[in-house]
């Protein structure tokens, strides 16, 4: 019976190493050609590996959590048969596969190889399996194991949530929805008053030799998205001269439209918010100034300036995988209708972690939405390979004076930073204000 390793393939997005996040098999398992073997996750993406063998699982070679190269054993197969084989029919001919893990020389044209593949062997970021029956929990939960997996991502408690399904069951959307009801009161809760008034704690000269070091502080590895944020930003940050502007709006105006846009029959089926407006003033401001939506090139001569004729637009995503800016491509083509339904799909991928490399590439210019937070303003790094971003604060009523009157108001600050070597200070200051004036009247963007 013959034996084959597969090995840790390079996916394509010239990464050399991954972590092996979750095996969907075990040893002893049967597997044809194309199910999912494992989920691993690379610095820019989740990736589920199709196997490119029959047979019979025979030993998993690296655990769960481990950080393996690309081309490192990672699972064997017995009496495997490769799809290859299966299609020249060599099987039938008693021809034993070759056991050494073969190269694939089919790809996509730019030089990857997928290193442990036979020549059908595909690589596909988040790979959906067939639709799998609902699973009833002790507790009377009825949910698909996919379901499960993402509350288990978000920190949602199935018992918890109302489910919306047809059969009863809850669904992606109840789990997502109420993963950002739950984050809005996180930060609300106060933590217990101490029934005793004072404590001492006695502090030993040597307390730092005494105690393990293990009790006083935690080593947490970086890695996967985590590491390529770090250094894309210290990149960015020492590279390219930051500047940054803010300005305080009335978005009353703004919430206004929000709220009928709600009601519209034409947004029924759409998640709407004040960040769909933002987005839209980003569209229209840089039209105005354009060097914002440009970047700074460094070339064999020197450096060039590259003023992009289109805007990709980036919105940076806290995710449970960590900070991800997956862009929506062609923005400026998109009516607000379309703009509203490339958002939400946008943050419905992210937070179900399924964003893929290629929805990360290519940005233009990014909006961060700091005032998910409660924040009110910042000065954020801008995206690597872009020159400008902007943060949009928390909208809350504050008073604001009005025709000479002081009324309650919603009112946001705009803020963004910017690459001075690109952008002069009176661009990136009538780009803010631009953005500030849209939301300060919506109508402009009807020019």
């Amino acid at each position: 019976m013959s034996t084959q390793t597969f090995h840790l393939p390079d996916v394509g997005e010239g990464l050399t190493e991954a972590e092996i996040v979750q095996w969907h098999v075990a040893a002893g398992d049967e597997v044809a050609v194309d199910d999912v073997l494992v989920e691993i996750e690379t610095a820019k993406s989740l990736v589920e590996l199709p196997s490119p063998f029959s047979g019979t699982v025979g030993e998993l070679l690296v655990g769960e959590g481990a950080t393996v190269e690309v081309g490192a054993a990672i699972i064997t197969i017995a009496g495997a048969a490769g799809e290859a084989d299966a299609a020249s029919g060599n099987s039938a001919h008693g021809e034993k596969p070759d056991e050494k893990p073969a190269a694939a020389d089919a790809g996509d044209g730019n030089g990857s190889v997928l290193v442990g593949y036979g020549g059908a062997g595909q690589v596909q970021s988040r790979r959906r399996k067939p639709a799998e029956p609902p699973v009833r929990a002790a507790v009377g939960v009825v949910a698909k194991p996919p379901i499960r997996k993402l509350a288990r991502d978000l920190g949602v408690d199935l018992a918890s949530v109302t489910p919306t399904g047809s059969s009863g069951e809850v669904t992606r959307e109840d789990v997502v929805q109420h993963a950002s009801q739950a984050s809005v009161f996180r930060n609300l809760q106060t933590p217990a008053r101490p029934e005793v008034r004072e404590q001492t704690i006695p502090v030993p000269a040597a307390v730092t030799a005494a105690r393990p070091a293990d009790d006083r502080e935690e080593t947490i590895p970086v890695k996967g998205v985590r590491k390529v944020t770090a250094k894309h930003m210290v990149d960015s940050a020492y590279s390219a001269p930051h500047v940054s502007v803010w300005t305080d709006v009335d978005a009353t105006r703004t919430m206004e439209l929000v709220k009928r846009m709600k009601a519209s029959p034409d947004f029924a089926d759409i998640k709407v918010s004040p960040l769909l407006i933002v987005a839209r003033a980003v569209v229209w401001a840089v039209r105005r100034t354009p060097m914002v939506n440009a970047a700074w090139v460094e070339t064999e001569g020197g450096a060039e300036i590259r003023v992009r004729h289109y805007i990709n637009l980036g919105i940076a995503a806290a995710t449970p995988r960590g900070l991800l800016v997956p862009n929506i491509k062609d923005a400026q083509d998109l009516n607000m209708r379309g703009l509203a339904r490339a958002l939400e799909k946008l943050t419905l991928t992210a937070r179900e972690g399924k964003t893929t490399p290629a929805d990360q590439q290519g940005g233009t210019i990014t909006i961060t939405n700091i005032g998910v937070f409660g924040m009110d303003a910042g000065t954020p790094i801008i995206n690597p390979g872009e020159s400008g971003i902007v943060a949009m604060g928390t909208i809350r009523q504050k008073p604001w004076v009005v025709d000479g009157e002081v009324r309650p108001r919603y009112v946001t600050t705009v803020s963004g930073s910017f690459d001075h070597r690109v952008v002069d200070g009176d661009g990136m200051s009538r780009f803010i204000a631009d953005v500030a004036s849209v939301l300060e009247e919506p109508a402009l963007l009807l020019d």
